[in-house]
């Protein structure tokens, strides 16, 4: 199986959002990590893809937990329980298994916040979109869990009070985070990037997509980790 990047839709797709990326650093914006998106199974197969898609996150998405958010003017707002993982070290394309462990700091919960405005079908499009991202919130890293540890993980999600997913597996519908940071590496070093010490990255939903409405509280609780929620204000 050849490379994703060497997918067109993927490169064509890389190469726009990073010079976009690039111009909103330059203009004053702060890098902060990046994404992944649409790396279950089902949807790569859908998009006929091999591996997630990348994002990137900016200062400017950034939301403290808790926040109580506006969706007006939104068009399909959702929510996204995800864990975060934290970089300790950079990390090259091609680092191997254990290399990637040892450059995890740690991880947290986080809540990302997607908009899905025209139809995901074209991967092209979903890339030079930055893949629908709107704001991440996102947990304090528990740096007892270096290395990727997730033994002894639950992960439970209520809306408005009322518990709506529960899991122990929390990789089932990502795939293995430590992979999930390979990929990220693997995917930035091929378009001349570099995974760095201090960026966080969003792993990927740990259920579908939630889509939400005004007056409604999402929150994530990663026990033993911690917990984190979002709130959307009503509609005026």
């Amino acid at each position: 199986m050849s490379a994703p990047w060497y997918d067109l839709r993927i490169a064509r797709g890389m190469k726009a959002q990073l010079t976009n990326w690039h111009e909103r650093v330059k203009a004053g914006e702060k890098p902060i990590g990046w994404k992944v998106g649409f790396g279950a199974p089902d949807a790569m197969e859908k998009l006929k893809i091999s591996s997630p898609l990348i994002g990137h996150l900016t200062d400017r998405a950034r939301l403290e937990p808790g926040a109580n958010v506006s969706l007006a003017g939104w068009s399909k707002p959702a929510a996204e329980a995800e864990i975060a993982v934290y970089m300790g070290k950079d990390l090259p394309g091609g680092a191997n298994r254990d290399i990637a462990k040892n450059a995890i700091a740690g991880i947290a919960p986080a809540i990302e916040l997607a908009d899905v405005d025209f139809p995901p079908d074209d991967v092209e499009a979903i890339l030079k979109g930055n893949i629908y991202q709107r704001h991440v919130l996102v947990g304090a890293c528990d740096r007892t869990r270096v290395r990727c540890v997730l033994d002894g993980l639950t992960a439970t999600i209520a809306r408005n009070g009322n518990e709506i997913a529960r899991s122990a597996d929390t990789q089932e519908a990502t795939g293995d985070l430590v992979d999930v940071v390979r990929q990220v590496a693997d995917m930035l070093g091929a378009f001349g990037e570099r995974l760095r010490a201090g960026q966080v990255i969003m792993t990927g939903s740990i259920t579908p997509p939630l889509w939400v409405e005004p007056g409604e509280e999402i929150l994530f609780n990663l026990d033993p980790v911690g917990s984190i929620s979002v709130r959307f204000a009503p509609s005026s």
